[in-house]
């Protein structure tokens, strides 16, 4: 054989090795097809064998995203538009059912995607009014168009939903007026509610100060009507003893006490006789006879 016979003959064998194999990376899922019927799917990552004339289609085996673009108008049971703006993060699951339904084609696979969300998107707000969407239940309407529409495309496009997630939900102009003025009311009417209540634990509380402070002025007034009354005892006692110890100087310190409080005022004026009793001792420092 020839040099050049046996170079075209190695590099037969080697195109016909080459179409013989094929290499699956672990980013992608790979089917196998015959003339357009699938024969193998499922294929783990790594080199695999098929026959010369069979087909490799590949498809992505990582989550992708997929925005809605434009955003849709869906109505509230309140026959209100509100303009929402989504996006889907999806994975194929099931490679063989993936490419029955749509061919392998990606775009073909988002457009059946969108076209389920939206119609589980324009029931769940068709439920609900306009507040409820823009204030309170969004996630949740995130979560039940998730399941539900993850239900369908497992089943039908062999495709997993990971999250539906609504980025924005905006109103028409005609519609945010009236919207945000029954926001702003309802709101109001929250904070009076709470500024009412605020105001009732206010004068309850003022009502229990009261009547505590009522309780410790009492208690503090007994007390000391107590203590006061003991003192006056004592005061009653020591009186006692001193005048039985000595009556003479009982006498005179009383008497200089007298003289104290009737005479310390400037405008003070008495007019008593000299034999009265109570100038005893300016008397020749000796008490008259009683």
């Amino acid at each position: 054989m020839r040099p050049l016979q046996r170079l075209w003959l190695i590099l037969a064998v080697v195109l016909l090795g080459w179409s013989c194999v094929f290499v699956v990376d672990e980013r992608q899922q790979a089917l196998l097809l015959n003339f357009g019927s699938i024969v193998g799917s499922d294929y783990a990552p790594g080199l695999h064998f098929k026959w010369p004339w069979n087909q490799v289609r590949r498809v992505e085996r990582r989550i992708l995203s997929l925005d809605a673009g434009e955003p849709e108008r869906f109505l509230t049971n309140e026959k209100k538009d509100v303009i929402v703006d989504s996006y889907v993060r999806w994975r194929i699951v099931d490679v063989a059912k993936y490419y029955r339904a749509t061919q392998g084609d990606e775009g073909r696979a988002g457009q059946l995607l969108y076209q389920a969300i939206n119609s589980k998107l324009r029931e769940e707000f068709g439920k609900r009014s306009v507040q409820q969407v823009v204030s309170g239940e969004r996630g949740e309407i995130m979560n039940i168009v998730t399941q539900a529409v993850d239900a369908t495309t497992s089943h039908d496009l062999g495709i997993k939903i990971e999250d539906v997630r609504i980025k924005r939900i905006d109103l028409p102009a005609e519609v945010s007026g009236s919207v945000y003025g029954r926001m702003r009311a309802e709101r109001d009417r929250v904070a009076r509610d709470f500024r009412s209540r605020g105001a009732e634990a206010a004068e309850k509380v003022r009502a229990d100060a009261d009547r505590e402070r009522t309780i410790i002025l009492a208690d503090a007034y007994r007390d000391a009507e107590r203590v006061r009354g003991e003192g006056d005892a004592r005061a009653a006692e020591i009186y006692a003893e001193a005048y039985g110890a000595d009556r003479e100087f009982y006498d005179f310190y009383r008497s200089l006490s007298a003289y104290k409080n009737g005479l310390s005022g400037r405008s003070n004026v008495l007019l008593l006789s000299p034999d009265n009793r109570f100038l005893k001792y300016f008397n020749d420092g000796a008490p008259p006879a009683p």
